[in-house]
């Protein structure tokens, strides 16, 4: 398999240790990805474009909202573990919860944090089956359309918690969509890695 080259964009500001330590779980991950599906075959070789450095722009977006995070259908880890190496050099205080049904997924996700030594709540449930976790940010990467991710906002977010959610071409049409049974206000911030693409950050979420 060739693999990309894995330049640092000027807009990943993090230290040598932070930058290794997202290189130790992408050798796992791919370790890992030999018997459990955590990401396709096909996007092994683009790794750290396709799925680190998207997961990681979401740190700049949500630099200063909220001490508890958590991520649904947190699958290879993406973009929650991603978050939470970062976050411990540039916001140590903040906590995740990681929310996964597939229990060897969330195997995995307990064996990535251990090995990269950050601390993380792994929930191997439905969202839907979880008592509501009162975040203060709740994210979901390739999960579900919005309209869904904003019924599972309606049950775990705090009134005032955002929700980060990255997108492809179609998020327009996802937010019109959406609008027609929630009410929400929606920031689009394009995506740094996908051209067309954009992380939809949603607050003040509530049903029609």
């Amino acid at each position: 398999m060739i693999v990309e080259a894995r330049p640092v964009p000027d807009w990943l500001v993090v230290s040598r240790e932070t930058l290794e330590a997202l290189e130790r779980f992408q050798t796992l991950l791919l370790k890992w990805n030999r018997a459990v599906n955590l990401i396709s075959k096909g996007s092994e070789a683009s790794l750290w474009s396709r799925h680190v450095l998207d997961s990681a722009q979401i740190s700049l977006f949500a630099k200063n909202v909220g001490s508890h995070w958590v991520d649904i259908g947190s699958g290879g880890g993406f973009p929650a573990l991603v978050l939470a190496v970062i976050s411990r050099e540039l916001t140590p205080l903040r906590r995740f919860t990681l929310v996964e049904s597939d229990v060897r997924k969330a195997a995995f996700l307990t064996a990535a944090a251990r090995e990269l030594e950050i601390i993380v709540d792994v929930l191997p449930q439905r969202a839907e089956e979880i008592a509501p976790l009162n975040a203060d940010v709740i994210s979901a990467r390739a999960l579900a359309p919005l309209d869904r991710l904003l019924y599972q906002c309606a049950r775990h977010l705090s009134p005032s918690g955002s929700g980060f959610f990255p997108k492809g071409g179609s998020f327009a049409a996802e937010i019109h969509a959406a609008r027609e049974r929630w009410i929400f206000n929606a920031t689009v911030h394009p995506s740094l890695t996908e051209p067309g693409a954009a992380v939809l950050e949603v607050t003040e979420i509530g049903i029609r």
